[in-house]
């Protein structure tokens, strides 16, 4: 159970920084602040944004070296499967609705 919530955790932290403008549009003003440098192509990728976001989740999970590295592993990927598989059903719906 604690792997599927740090997953949607992880899942959401993500998103919230790279897809969306946050509220009263934080996020936002954070993404065009630090403009085009490493943080901001940072903000720009969920897939690569996942894999900074998962690392302090991995690290409470687990105790050992090689099962926090496969934590962490396996936290963005499940990331990465539900942002993929969101978009996909985002990207259907906007094609149906024109």
């Amino acid at each position: 159970m604690a792997f599927l919530l740090s997953t949607l955790a992880v899942w959401r932290i993500s998103h919230l920084l790279a897809q969306e403008d946050g509220p009263f549009d934080i996020v936002f003003r954070v993404r065009a602040k630090v403009g085009q440098g490493f943080l901001g192509t940072l903000l720009d990728c969920f897939l690569c944004l996942s894999l900074w976001i998962a690392l302090p989740f991995a690290f409470l999970s687990a105790d050992a070296w090689i099962d926090r590295i496969v934590a962490w592993l396996a936290l963005s990927g499940g990331a990465s499967i539900l942002f993929l598989a969101t978009n996909r059903t985002a990207d259907k719906e906007s094609r149906g609705s024109r």
